[in-house]
């Protein structure tokens, strides 16, 4: 079945040692809608952004652009 989201994050971990950066973390977006990722200092916003840029590699979890 084809995907319907323009970006998939699903269940995404990121560790760095002794910091468990991102646990398990969803995220998903429609074609053609905006959205905004707000937090608290710390709470991995940056870091999900990194993953999904390729700068770092998640540690579990699958990001899909377009399906792929």
């Amino acid at each position: 079945m084809e995907s319907t989201f323009a970006l998939e994050m699903e269940s995404i971990t990121k560790v760095f040692p002794g910091v468990r950066a991102l646990d398990g973390v969803t995220f998903r977006v429609k074609p053609g809608t905006v959205h905004a990722l707000m937090g608290e200092n710390g709470a991995g916003k940056s870091t999900l952004m990194k993953c999904l840029f390729g700068i770092y590699k998640e540690d579990e979890g699958t990001i899909k652009l377009n399906g792929e």
